[in-house]
């Protein structure tokens, strides 16, 4: 085997190595890409619900607030 065709092959391993490694990574990145997609669907699902529980409050809040004015000044007259 000539020296320009040793050189060939072993060109052809290191680039075949580089393909499986560069495809293992991507599988992997793909994987993560999946779990971070999952987790963000998830936190945002949290957030709607952490929002309508927080206009919820609010609401109450502002009930509870508005009567606490009546009382007072109800007892102010």
């Amino acid at each position: 085997m000539s020296k320009a065709a040793s050189a060939k092959d072993r060109v052809d391993v290191a680039l075949s190595r580089l393909e499986t490694m560069l495809e293992e990574r991507l599988r992997a990145e793909a994987v993560r890409s999946e779990e971070l997609a999952k987790r963000l669907n998830k936190l945002e699902q949290q957030h709607d619900e952490l929002k309508k529980v927080a206009i919820d409050v609010e609401g109450r809040l502002e009930r509870a607030m508005e009567y606490i004015r009546s009382l007072l000044a109800a007892d102010q007259e």
